[in-house]
């Protein structure tokens, strides 16, 4: 069995890792944003504090998820995570870089 996914990385460098998040995919973006951290830092995402300890997915999955009138188009979030600063735009993009 093959896993396929629609995040894609659209920049991998040592100082900076940028996937783009399919807000209409099943995966919940508190998932998309631990393995993009986890990725960046180069561990298993079980190995990550979890992400509720610094940010409440639940409201982060309200902020961006669809609208009845289509995909929100602006905003952004900024927070600390496992040493790291992950920003995630209303475009869908989740950008990991060391905080």
């Amino acid at each position: 069995m093959t896993e396929t996914t629609q995040q894609q990385p659209s920049v991998s460098t040592t100082d900076c890792y940028v996937i783009q998040y399919d807000r209409l995919d099943e995966t919940p973006l508190s998932v998309a944003i631990a393995n993009a951290v986890a990725t960046y830092r180069d561990i298993d995402a079980t190995e990550l504090e979890p992400l509720y300890y610094v940010i409440n997915p639940e409201a982060l999955e309200r902020l961006f998820a669809p609208r009845a009138d289509g995909l929100r188009s602006e905003g952004s979030v900024t927070f600390e995570y496992n040493g790291c600063s992950v920003t995630v735009t209303a475009d869908g993009e989740i950008r990991v870089t060391t905080a």
